[in-house]
């Protein structure tokens, strides 16, 4: 094999995000965890300690030892166990209904034959402008939709190319940045359908059974399957970098544009609803009048 088709190999460390360790190969949030239980119970038998008798307090401090390493060491879901209890306990706590605007006592769902007082629907995007720069946490972001590429249909060489692209992209970035993907319901009818309009434009009868036939085997697909489609998104902070992203990823062979306005609020639309289909035609921006009404 020649030694420019080998495929090249990229190192890249798990553990990027790691906590720094402390003592005895526990983070700081560790010992303050086991620690903090030890030193609790410890003055729970100092000051109590002569109402039960030794042993009690021995069972009783081991199951409770126990139970702290577990919570400290124990990970669920890619999150420190400690991490998710607490999202676990905030997420019981918090409404199930949220709505946009503000939280009004005289807005009352029955769930169940229980009232329930929607919550206000609070995000973290604060304004979308026509021209798809988006403000959330006090900086300026743009969404990239980005094609795919497939990096093992290619050489050696052109392998290490792209790589050594996409990290002169990666130390382009002059702000946070995240790569969205995430997978989407695809509505196949709209296919079917305009399958079944330009069926009978086609000059042979045979084709045209053969386009109604197609159109058919979508519906069943839609119906039957649950048919999926991959959408992919940089998001880049600051509207001059997102310029330069967009012309990185065009140069590795990646079909990326900024999305406008519109476009934005639609994703964002689809984020907080994934299973829905999305709703065809542009959305309109916050603050923005909608003057025409589809009727389609």
């Amino acid at each position: 094999m020649n030694a420019e088709d080998t495929p090249p190999r990229a190192v890249v460390p798990a553990n990027v995000n790691e906590p720094d360790r402390i003592a005895f190969g526990l983070t700081f949030r560790q010992l303050g965890i086991v620690g903090g239980t030890g030193m609790a119970g410890f003055g729970c038998y100092r000051a109590f300690g002569h109402l039960l008798p030794a042993v009690v307090w021995i069972v009783a401090g081991v199951i409770v030892f126990a139970v702290a390493v577990v919570v400290a060491l124990g990970r669920r879901d890619g999150l420190p166990l400690d991490v998710w209890l607490r999202h676990g306990f905030a997420l019981g706590r918090s409404p199930r209904t949220l709505t946009p605007g503000m939280a009004r006592a005289s807005s009352v769902a029955v769930v169940a034959g229980k009232p329930s007082v929607p919550a206000p629907l609070r995000s973290p995007v604060t304004a979308v402008s026509p021209t798809g720069v988006l403000t959330s946490e006090g900086s300026d972001k743009v969404l990239i939709a980005c094609g795919t590429t497939n990096i093992h249909l290619r050489t050696g060489s052109e392998q290490g190319a792209l790589l050594e692209g996409f990290g002169r992209f990666l130390n382009s970035l002059t702000g946070p940045a995240q790569i969205v993907v995430a997978a989407q319901r695809h509505d196949l009818t709209v296919y079917a359908q305009a399958t079944v309009d330009h069926a009978p434009r086609l000059p042979h009868p045979a084709l045209q059974a053969a386009a109604d036939n197609y159109a058919q085997f979508l519906l069943d697909l839609d119906a039957y399957r649950d048919p999926l489609r991959r959408q992919v998104l940089a998001v880049i902070t600051g509207e001059h970098a997102a310029e330069g992203a967009v012309r990185a990823l065009s140069g590795l062979g990646v079909e990326a544009a900024a999305l406008d306005g519109p476009a934005v609020a639609s994703a964002l639309a689809n984020a907080v609803d994934p299973l829905s289909p999305p709703v065809p035609g542009p959305r309109a921006v916050p603050g923005a009048p909608i003057t025409l009404r589809s009727t389609s």
